[in-house]
């Protein structure tokens, strides 16, 4: 059975951003256990944490998964490693950056994978695209849908299609 209500976030700002979070997105449409449901806009944005690299290309994706979580995560990571990803500095300049943002209702707390995603109110340059696709979706415990935590986001840094 498909779990629904799969939330990923894409980010890329090395090479051709574009074509990187194109081939990842079609990875994942090809995956037997995953069907593509829905993907917002490409949203330019300013790097975090680091600032001295190239702006992101960010955007959000809904899927439905036969995956479990981990297993959905290490299909992520094996992405991430096809399309030359490298984590050599945290948040450091990437080719392609692919986070679970939230898999329906459930809370994962592990060593490995921590979901709802912790930082997503905190983080314009995910909740831009997300409000766009899925504005009335509610992650665990936030008490707010995804528009109401794009709305009231003290990050103010530019996001722009």
């Amino acid at each position: 059975m498909f779990c629904e209500n799969v939330f990923i976030g894409l980010g890329a700002n090395l090479g051709d951003r574009e074509h990187h979070l194109r081939l990842a997105r079609e990875k994942l449409r090809s995956h037997p256990e995953i069907a593509l449901r829905q993907q917002s806009s490409l949203y330019r944005t300013a790097p975090v944490g680091l600032l001295d690299q190239p702006e992101f290309l960010n955007q959000v994706i809904e899927i439905a998964t036969r995956l479990t979580p981990q297993a959905l995560l290490h299909t992520l990571l094996q992405i991430e490693r096809e399309l030359g990803r490298v984590r050599d500095k945290k948040w450091g300049p990437r080719t392609i950056d692919l986070d679970i943002l939230a898999f329906d209702q459930r809370r994962i707390n592990t060593a490995e994978l921590v979901v709802p995603h912790p930082e997503i109110r905190h983080r314009r340059f995910v909740l831009a695209p997300w409000a766009e696709i899925a504005p009335d979706f509610r992650p665990p415990e936030s008490g707010q849908t995804v528009a109401e935590l794009f709305a009231s986001c003290d990050d103010k840094s530019a996001v722009q299609v």
